[in-house]
C-alpha cells in the first residue's frame, strides 16, 4: 500500500507542477508560478483530505532526492560555455563574492533586528543557498530543516521575480553580470530563470550558485557564530 501510495503522490506532484508550468508559460502570470502554485496546491490537497504529511513523503522524498541530481544537470551547460566562464573567471569570482557577503550581512542584520530566536536565524541564514546544500548545513549549525527549506523556496520566488526587474530598472546590460546576480542571489530558480534571458546568462548563473553554495557551505558555520 505505502509503495502505491508513494507512486501516487509522486504523480500528483509531477502532474500539478506540469499543468502550473503550461499555464505560466501561457500567460507569464505570477501567481501561476510553479514554484507558487505546486506548494500551495499539494498543501491544499493534503489539508482537505486529511492526508498527514509523513503519508505524502512515501512519495514526495524521492522527489527531493533529485534535487540534488538536478543541480549537477546544470554542468551541461557549464561544459558548452567553458571559454567563456575562464575568461571571465575573475568578474564571477569577485560578483560572488560580494553578492554572498551583502545577503549575509541583511540576513544577519534581519537576526539581530528582530531579535529572532537561534534556530529560527539559523535557518534563514541559509535562505539563498542552493536545497541540498541548505538541508545539510542547516542540520550542522542547528536549524530547522523544513524551515530553511521554506526559506529557500521564498528566495528562489523573489529572486525569479525581482531579478528580471532589478536587471531591466538598472539597465544591466552584461550578460556575466546578469548571470551573477541572478546566480547568487536566488540559487537553482535564479540560474533557471537565467537560462530565459540567454544560455551565457544561464551557465555563468549556474556557476555563481555553485561557488555560493560552496561559500555557505564553509563559511556559514562560521558566521552562525555571530548569531545571538
Amino acid at each position: 500500500m505505502s509503495a502505491l501510495a508513494a507512486a501516487g503522490f509522486i504523480f500528483l506532484t509531477v502532474l500539478v507542477y506540469g499543468g502550473s508550468k503550461l499555464a505560466h508559460r501561457r500567460w507569464s502570470i505570477l501567481i501561476l508560478s510553479p514554484l507558487i502554485v505546486t506548494p500551495a496546491a499539494i498543501m491544499a490537497i493534503l489539508a482537505l483530505c486529511r492526508i498527514p504529511y509523513e503519508t505524502y513523503n512515501e512519495g514526495g522524498r524521492w522527489l527531493s532526492a533529485m534535487v540534488g541530481p538536478a543541480t549537477v544537470a546544470l554542468a551541461v551547460p557549464l561544459h558548452k560555455n567553458a571559454a567563456l566562464l575562464k575568461k571571465h573567471s575573475l568578474e564571477i569570482a569577485a560578483g560572488v563574492a560580494a553578492g554572498w557577503m551583502t545577503g549575509t550581512a541583511a540576513a544577519l542584520g534581519i537576526c539581530r533586528l528582530f531579535h529572532l530566536d537561534r534556530m529560527l536565524a539559523d535557518s534563514l541564514l541559509l535562505r539563498a543557498t542552493t536545497t541540498p546544500i541548505a538541508l545539510a548545513v542547516s542540520g550542522m549549525i542547528g536549524g530547522i530543516s523544513t524551515l530553511t527549506a521554506v526559506f529557500v523556496l521564498i528566495t528562489g520566488i523573489l529572486g525569479t521575480v525581482l531579478g528580471p526587474l532589478v536587471i531591466s530598472w538598472t539597465r544591466i546590460r552584461s550578460e556575466v553580470a546578469q548571470g551573477v546576480l541572478m546566480g547568487s542571489s536566488a540559487h537553482t530558480a535564479g540560474a533557471h530563470k537565467a537560462f530565459e534571458l540567454g544560455a551565457v546568462p544561464g551557465s555563468i548563473a549556474s556557476v555563481s550558485m555553485l561557488l555560493s553554495a560552496f561559500l555557505s557551505l564553509f563559511l556559514i558555520p562560521l558566521v552562525a557564530g555571530f548569531v545571538a
